[in-house]
């Protein structure tokens, strides 16, 4: 089992023991409320990060910051998996997206 198959089963593995009646019933519903949580984990990820120009700064924490990450993974794995995808078509999506975002910067994008 690779890397991202193995993230693939800690999420449903965690997503079966994690209950929660406020989890949405419609599909449509738990995309979004996962999309509003990868939101909100990059924000608390942002604000690890001296952003803010008029605080006085403060000594970055690269743990933390990892840890957020991990949260944001987290999310996109779950809505992944609400989509049906596998790591396979992750991965064929990623480099077909890689593949565009690559021309588009040697055209000058």
């Amino acid at each position: 089992m690779d890397a991202l198959e193995t993230i693939f089963q800690l999420q449903k593995d965690l997503a079966r023991v994690t209950s929660s009646s406020r989890y949405p019933q419609r599909k449509e519903a738990r995309i979004s409320s996962l999309a509003t949580a990868i939101v909100h984990e990059a924000i608390e990820l942002q604000n690890l990060t001296n952003w803010k120009w008029w605080k006085k700064s403060k000594e970055f924490d690269k743990a933390l910051a990892k840890e957020e990450i991990v949260d944001i993974l987290h999310f996109v794995v779950q809505a992944s998996i609400e989509l049906g995808m596998t790591p396979t078509e992750i991965l064929d999506e990623y480099r077909k997206k890689n593949r565009i975002n690559i021309e588009r910067q040697e055209k000058g994008y």
